[in-house]
């Protein structure tokens, strides 16, 4: 069970990046997520006249490693741990270390 999935709210943890806030867009495999508004990039690109692109330097969101984000607990306004809790019916949740309550999905 992934501790971040897409549509999470997350704090940055380290790099150039810290403290910045964002939504997670996606998951590229098992490390890497892609998070709105973190590690932005400047990407030149080239005029392809076929797929009707101009030319430039384009703005791209790049992927992040997932160690390096926290999930945003809002009783705390902090980034949080995810720790996972079996459930009676042998359901798996996902929690927040600091107070044990549940991530709403």
């Amino acid at each position: 069970m992934n501790k971040i999935k897409t549509g999470d709210q997350v704090v940055v943890t380290t790099g150039r990046d810290k403290g910045k806030r964002g939504k997670v867009t996606q998951r590229i495999d098992a490390d890497l997520i892609v998070v709105e508004g973190v590690n932005i990039v400047k990407k030149h690109v080239k005029p392809n006249p076929l797929k009707g692109t101009t030319g430039g330097i384009v703005e791209k969101t790049m992927p992040i490693q997932q160690s390096n984000v926290a999930i945003f607990n809002p009783a705390t306004g902090k980034g949080d741990r995810v720790g996972i809790k079996l459930l009676d019916g042998g359901k798996k949740v996902r929690v927040f270390k600091s107070s044990g309550d549940e991530i709403k999905a």
